[in-house]
This record gives C-alpha cells, sequence and structure tokens, in this order.
C-alpha cells in the first residue's frame, strides 16, 4: 500500500496587494509549500514509518510546482517521491478541476488507500479539496482529524467535534484532513534538503488526466461596503446597560 498526501505549492497572501478596484496583485508574492501541509505530510510520515510504506506527495499547479527549488521545498518534509501536475494552464482551472486532477493522480498511485491533506490552503483557505477530491475517488472523507493510525486494513482516526473528539473506524480507503496540530512539524535541515534534490518526481501531463473542464464565470468584484460609524459615546454608570440598549436597537443583539 502507498500513503498519499496532496499538498500545494502556492503564494502567501499576505505578500499581496488589493487595487482600489478589488483586484488582488499577487505578482510580488513568493510561493512555497502551503502553511497547513507539512502537518499533514508529518502526522502520514508517522503512519507510514510505522506501516513500512511509501509515502508519495501528488501536487497540481503552475510550471514551478516542478523547479528544483519547489521540488526541495516538499520533498525535503519527509516524501518518498512526488508526482505532480506542472502545467501553467492549472491557472485557469477552479477547485472543482483541480480535485479532478488530483483524484486521478492518486490513482496513478498503486495500492493508495488513504490520502491526507492539510486543513485548508494558504492561499484560499476554503477548506473544501480535500471533499472534492473524496468525491471523484468515492471515498469517504473526514476533517477536523487530528490522529490518524492504521488499522488492519483500515485506518482508525481521531476527529475533532464542537464536544470534545470521537474515534472513528474505517474499513478501506479514506480522504482526510488534519488539524493544524495534529502534529509538530519538523523543519528540514540541509541534509534533508540535499537528499530531496535526489528523490523522484514525476510529472504528469494534465491533458493525460482526462479532466473535463468545468468553467465558472467571475461576473465582477466589488469591496466590503463599510458601514458608516454612529460615534456615539457611552458614559456613566449605567454605560453597560445603554451599550445593550443601544446594540439591540441597532439589530445586532
Amino acid at each position: 500500500m502507498s500513503i498519499v498526501v496532496a499538498y500545494k505549492y502556492a503564494a502567501n497572501p499576505q505578500d499581496t496587494t488589493v487595487g482600489s478596484d478589488g483586484v488582488v496583485d499577487w505578482s510580488r508574492a513568493k510561493a512555497a509549500v502551503s502553511e497547513y501541509d507539512p502537518v499533514a505530510i508529518q502526522v502520514a510520515r508517522t503512519v507510514a514509518d510505522a506501516k513500512g510504506e511509501e509515502l508519495v506527495g501528488i501536487s497540481v499547479g503552475d510550471a514551478q510546482v516542478s523547479s528544483s527549488m519547489a521540488k526541495k521545498a516538499a520533498l525535503s518534509r519527509g516524501f518518498d517521491r512526488a508526482l505532480v501536475v506542472a502545467d501553467d494552464a492549472v491557472r485557469d482551472l477552479n477547485a472543482t478541476a483541480v480535485a479532478a486532477a488530483l483524484a486521478a493522480l492518486v490513482r496513478k498511485v498503486e495500492g493508495a488507500n488513504i490520502l491526507l491533506t492539510g486543513d485548508s490552503s494558504i492561499d484560499e483557505s476554503a477548506k473544501m479539496m480535500s471533499a472534492l477530491v473524496a468525491g471523484y475517488l468515492g471515498w469517504p472523507c473526514f476533517q477536523e482529524v487530528s490522529a490518524v493510525e492504521a488499522n488492519g486494513n483500515g485506518w482508525s482516526i481521531t476527529q475533532a467535534t464542537a464536544s470534545g473528539t470521537r474515534t472513528i473506524t474505517v474499513d478501506g480507503p479514506v480522504v482526510v484532513a488534519v488539524t493544524t496540530d495534529a502534529a509538530t512539524v519538523k523543519v528540514p535541515g540541509m541534509k534533508d534538503v540535499l537528499q530531496a534534490g535526489k528523490k523522484p518526481m514525476d510529472t504528469v501531463a494534465l491533458a493525460d488526466l482526462g479532466v473535463e473542464p468545468i468553467s465558472v464565470e467571475v461576473t465582477g468584484r466589488l469591496r466590503p461596503v463599510a458601514q458608516e460609524r454612529k460615534k456615539e459615546i457611552l458614559s456613566g454608570d449605567d454605560a453597560a446597560v445603554k451599550l445593550v440598549e443601544a446594540l439591540r436597537s441597532a439589530g445586532v443583539l
């Protein structure tokens, strides 16, 4: 069997600027392995070591995903090898089409029976990719997962809930999105980076995956409307009461 982790090589939105027209300028944002993906990689590495299995990283991105810098940044985290789509045409794909491509990559990994993802991607933070990929694979999906252990031919999954945690036993393949604190991430050292350069990374052409075009049209962009402040000052011993009354009057409470 093989354990697979989907990772994203993406730019950090903190390095972007927003123009007066509401359009985000990404030109100065540097790409890196998405912030929460190393947690999923660390969890998967622990499971892979316990089972003596191969850990495979998959990614769908533009041409830079297969660059030497991107390869070392990803594989130094603990992957044994990677399988990626590195095509600038990916920039025009929406999340649904990317999920279809990721699912196709999972199918190319022999014996794959679990896919781990980070909690969310740093650039979009939609928290929907794990569920989308699971839908294409026909596998169950669990999010907010804090621990994963092998259990026979299946998995024991610890999932965070509103009241605490619960443990779920799954027979067969599964997709899990791990929480941001599911593992302590190991920072790659120089030795890890050098070894990563020697690990295999295979590229698959986007056209070979048979992903059907899925179009979403952006009809416009608009900044959120800033509400005018009332600038009321509440003072006196009954300021708290006045505040509650004011909030109720405004429909906040």
